[in-house]
């Protein structure tokens, strides 16, 4: 049986990566009877000082029809509860590199044979390179312990899924700048908004001129109702990014807010002169600021 992860990783352990570490404060939440995903992710919320129980998580992400919970639901779950969702890529490093930076993984494996699956969630919370194993939080039982061949031979039928859920401030040690912008994006989109204000910041604390971060930060600070901070956040993009129409769109928006009509009108025509697929939407902010102009009493175009 080839098991080509954990037989390279054995040849050739990656630089950098310490050979032994064991998360042993991560909370241990009994798995019952098709429970393991809401009492893995009551895990991993409690690492990432997040409440949650398996009581409170079984609603949010158990389906009795199917006498489990699909990932979508674990994902789902985790942003609804204000936290970053971020798939670990599908490598046994990038896995063992996060439980090295102190990032405890939902992993999913398959417990039965290929033609008669039992799913399985269980939580990664340490590795020993040298002694080839993996542990985990597993079942009804606190400590597990696995081969690192015989893990890899029960996690490949699902494709080497994991999963980590993140307090907003906190960047996995696997991510790249596009990635991790669209995990942040993505628990913006479901309204938590200063929890996706809070993983902006440290987004743009590590990519400053990342243009995911300098857009999704404006946005969350005006509608948290902070248009001065999203006047920085938008100016902060059209410095690094002056091609980019969203960006003097969005910026002739909270200019607008502040009062200052006369620079958001030339920021919209701006984002209106670089066209792209958002100029009807530029025309439209255009139009409200100019409309607002002409309303306006004489002397007194700047005032909201």
């Amino acid at each position: 049986m080839s098991l080509p992860q954990s037989e390279a990783l054995r040849a050739s352990p990656p630089a950098g990566l310490a050979p032994r570490v064991e998360l042993g404060a991560v909370p241990f939440h009994v798995q019952e009877d098709f429970l393991c995903g809401p009492a893995a992710l009551a895990m991993v919320f409690n690492a990432a000082g997040a409440p949650g129980d398996v009581a409170s998580l079984t609603p949010q992400v158990y389906l009795p029809g199917r006498k489990g919970s699909l990932q979508a639901e674990m994902l789902g779950a985790t942003r609804r509860n204000g936290l970053v969702a971020w798939r670990v890529a599908p490598r046994l490093e990038a896995l063992l590199a996060e439980i090295a930076a102190g990032n405890p993984a939902v992993v999913l494996l398959n417990l039965g044979p290929r033609l008669f699956p039992v799913w399985h969630y269980a939580v990664v919370v340490g590795y020993d390179l040298e002694a080839g194993e993996v542990i985990l939080r597993s079942g009804r039982r606190e400590r597990v312990v696995y081969s690192l061949g015989f893990f890899e031979f029960l996690w490949r039928d699902a494709d080497h899924w994991a999963m980590l859920a993140l307090a907003p401030g906190r960047i996995p040690a696997t991510a790249g700048e596009a990635d991790f912008g669209a995990a942040v994006v993505a628990l913006e989109r479901i309204g938590r908004l200063r929890e996706a204000r809070t993983a902006y910041r440290a987004l743009l604390a590590r990519w400053p001129e990342s243009l995911a971060g300098l857009i999704g930060l404006g946005n969350t600070e005006y509608a948290l109702g902070d248009p001065a901070a999203a006047e920085r956040a938008f100016r902060r993009a059209v410095v690094a990014h002056p091609g980019v129409a969203p960006a003097h769109n969005n910026l002739a928006h909270a200019l607008a807010a502040l009062g200052r009509m006369e620079e958001a009108e030339a920021a919209a025509r701006r984002a209106v002169a670089l066209g792209g697929p958002m100029l009807a939407e530029a025309e439209k902010t255009l139009q409200a600021i100019l409309a607002r102009r002409a309303a306006a009493p004489a002397g007194r175009g700047t005032t909201p």
